[in-house]
C-alpha cells in the first residue's frame, strides 16, 4: 500500500514537472517573436537591409538583445524605442509619423493626386480639342464660294 502511494506520488510530482517546464518554454522568446522585431528595424552596418534577414555580426547581436529583451518582459515599443534612443531614427524601417518624416507618407499621396488632376484636365483639353476640330473644318466662314473658286483657279495656273 505504501508503494503504491509512494508511486503515485511520484507520477504526480513528474506530471507537475512537465506541466511547469512546459509553461516555462512558453515564457522564452521563439525566433518569430525575435524577427517579428527584427523585421521593423534595419542593419546598422549593410544599407537598407532588414534586420531579421541580415547575417552580419552586428545583426545576430542585435537579434540576441532582443531576445534577451523579451525574456526580461520588454514590450515590442519599448525595445524599439531603446533602439532609436541608442542608435538614432536611421535604424526604423519605418520612419515615425511624425514631423519632418510625415513628409515621406504625405508627398507620394500629394504627388498622386496632383497626377490625377494633371490628367483629367489634359483628357478635358484633348476632349474639347477634338470636338473643336470638325466644326472647324466642316463650316469655315471666312472663304466664300467666289474665293474658293479664285483659290482653285490660281492652283491650276501653277500646275
Amino acid at each position: 500500500m505504501i508503494r503504491k502511494f509512494v508511486l503515485a506520488l511520484l507520477l504526480v510530482s513528474v506530471a507537475l514537472f512537465a506541466v511547469t517546464l512546459v509553461q516555462a518554454q512558453d515564457d522564452f522568446p521563439t525566433d518569430d517573436d525575435v524577427n517579428a522585431i527584427a523585421k521593423k528595424l534595419y542593419c546598422p552596418v549593410c544599407p537598407n537591409t532588414p534586420l531579421d534577414v541580415c547575417e552580419t555580426k552586428a545583426c545576430q547581436d542585435w537579434r540576441e538583445d532582443i531576445k534577451m529583451q523579451l525574456t526580461d518582459g520588454w514590450t515590442e515599443e519599448e525595445i524599439l524605442t531603446y533602439f532609436v534612443e541608442r542608435y538614432g531614427e536611421r535604424v526604423l524601417a519605418e520612419p515615425e509619423r511624425r514631423g519632418f518624416t510625415s513628409l515621406v507618407w504625405i508627398l507620394p499621396v500629394i504627388a498622386l493626386l496632383l497626377g490625377l488632376v494633371i490628367v483629367v484636365q489634359a483628357l478635358r483639353n484633348w476632349k474639347a480639342a477634338r470636338q473643336a476640330l470638325p466644326d472647324t473644318a466642316v463650316s469655315d466662314p471666312a472663304l466664300d464660294p467666289d474665293t474658293l473658286a479664285q483659290i482653285e483657279e490660281d492652283l491650276h495656273q501653277i500646275e
